[in-house]
């Protein structure tokens, strides 16, 4: 007689009391549960739609890593991987665990990266059901047939209604996001906004991977049809989710990849994409998104009798936000697996309006640009952030990634020569002059470069050199006016348009300083002129 099946426990956790345990419901029921306890509604198309309270964003200043002995010497301690105190963490951990033992939790067992040779297993435990239903979205399947892992490799345990006292638990606000690396632990409280599991698992991944010699990266990838495998790397609003979302060829992941000896792979299960003022026409395939069932949406405005949604409205924030699987799009990866890619294409959302719309790289200007990581933070992305500002983000992902900057562009610099990469550099912010003065580049236009990159028609395209950036930009493009591809030109005010160039080549030099010991000749002399 075959023993009897041993029902799944929060003893490892610390949790054994408490008021009740859903262990891994599937998504019906989850968003059942999360209707009967008012967490939010449906709209008339059919997602769940949520709020998430004062928090639309990440907060970015209320996270920590844990100085402890396994990784304190891999990190790359500053203003975004500050330090928290391991005796101060373990006290804060204990008030956590004693919160959530009061409550009714939903337990996920989920996996991280879909090559098998380098997944992780996840436990994520919550206090509602639309996070476990959010985290089951965007993660993987669990690790065997029932999805229950017996000793997972991470634990996510989210509190979103505890509320740490800065004094006494050293935290800088009530909210908190705290990572320890050597008990692989994520402690998220005082904040719902979902956001903050999927980076903090994210974040752990890219501490784990490099260590392994596989490079983890913040972008999207998609494959043709010919094989041909392409990177978008970007910052949120930079237009990674909607130009790799393309029916033509299949999608990867839209946000997170490793890339090993074997190929490109996705971190996740499922997409978190940008929904403001979303287009059934420019974006059909994410738009399709929010008209079924099974999808989350976060602060996304219904109207209150029909309920309607109502994407052009940001009056909660501009950071309206999607959940939803990858199998939602239809020409999604059925593995998340892929070769090494023939394209890498760095997204840049220049507000200075003066970088060109799109530019070949050579591998030691995509070495530079990639440690640079310039963009702009785009409105609601982050709190306090209300219009696009100007900023320096290492390796399009600084805010996740906690090794020194060097161990991810040594790895990238390594597989873009290996696998002769062609890199580019594609401007998807403003033209015609400043944030304030020019427009935003139609997005039609920066689909037809991406479109010609992809299909090689720029292989042998004219370009000129920018005598302040060094960049080869391209000056024909099919699907694009000539006028729109020289930025200078696109300015009434070229005199501005040159004080402006100079500026932000100020701000690349001066950002570079901090990585020029240890960076190579060449990719030192990538830098823009004085």
């Amino acid at each position: 007689m075959a023993a009897p099946l041993r029902q799944p426990t929060l003893e490892r956790e610390g949790l054994t009391a408490a008021r009740s345990v859903r262990w891994n419901l599937p998504t019906d029921a989850l968003i059942e549960e999360a209707l009967r306890r008012g967490e939010g509604e449906l709209a008339a198309s059919g997602p769940l739609v949520v709020r998430t309270g004062s928090h639309t964003g990440r907060s970015p200043n209320d996270k920590f890593i844990v100085r402890e002995p396994e990784s304190q010497a891999h990190i790359a301690w500053g203003d975004v991987n500050r330090p928290f105190d391991q005796g101060r963490f373990d006290a804060l951990h204990r008030k956590v665990l004693a919160h959530l033992q009061q409550r009714e939790l939903f337990v996920q067992d989920c996996g991280v990266g879909a090559d098998p040779a380098y997944r992780r297993t996840v436990r994520v435990i919550t206090e509602t059901a639309w996070h476990s239903a959010f985290a089951r979205t965007l993660l993987l399947p669990g690790a065997d047939g029932n999805g229950h892992t017996a000793a997972p490799d991470v634990t996510v345990l989210h509190a979103p209604t505890f509320f740490a006292d800065p004094a006494a638990d050293g935290t800088r606000s009530a909210t908190c996001i705290l990572l320890h690396f050597g008990k692989r632990i994520v402690v998220i409280a005082g904040t719902a906004y979902a956001g903050e599991i999927k980076k903090s698992v994210f974040t752990m991944m890219n501490y784990l991977l490099p260590l392994q010699g596989i490079l983890s990266m913040h972008c999207a990838a998609n494959v043709g049809q010919k094989s041909d495998v392409a990177l978008f790397f970007g910052l949120s609003g930079t237009g990674k989710t909607s130009l790799s979302a393309d029916a033509r060829r299949t999608l990867i992941g839209d946000d997170e990849h490793g890339w090993s000896d074997r190929g490109v792979f996705n971190l996740e299960g499922g997409c978190y994409a940008k929904m403001i003022r979303l287009s059934p026409t420019a974006e059909p395939e994410i738009y399709a998104t929010t008209q079924r069932p099974g999808t989350i949406l976060e602060n996304v405005v219904m109207d209150p009798q029909t309920k309607v949604l109502k994407l052009d409205d940001d009056s909660i924030t501009e950071n309206t936000r999607g959940a939803y699987p990858i199998r939602f799009i239809a020409n999604a990866s059925g593995t998340g697996m892929t070769g090494h890619p023939s394209n890498v294409v760095m997204l840049t959302c220049d507000a200075f309006g003066v970088l060109p719309p799109i530019a070949k790289l050579t591998p030691a200007q995509a070495m530079y640009h990639f440690l640079s990581g310039y963009t702009a933070k785009v409105a609601g992305t982050e709190l306090g952030v209300t219009e696009p500002k100007a900023t320096f983000s290492t390796c399009f992902g600084a805010p996740f990634m906690a090794l020194q900057p060097g161990v991810y562009a040594k790895l990238l610099g390594e597989k873009i020569a290996k696998h002769r990469a062609a890199c580019w550099l594609v401007n998807t912010g403003w033209t015609g002059g400043a944030y304030g003065v020019g427009s935003r580049i139609k997005i039609a236009y920066t689909r037809a470069m991406v479109d010609a990159v992809l299909d090689g028609a720029l292989t042998a395209t004219p370009t000129a050199r920018d005598p302040i950036f060094g960049l080869e930009a391209v000056r024909r493009c099919p699907g694009v006016p000539d006028e729109v591809l020289d930025p200078r030109a696109a300015w009434k005010d070229t005199a501005a348009y040159d004080a402006k160039a100079k500026e932000l080549a100020a701000r690349f030099r001066g950002n570079f300083i901090q990585f020029e010991t240890g960076t190579s000749a060449d990719v030192r002399a990538a830098q823009p002129v004085a």
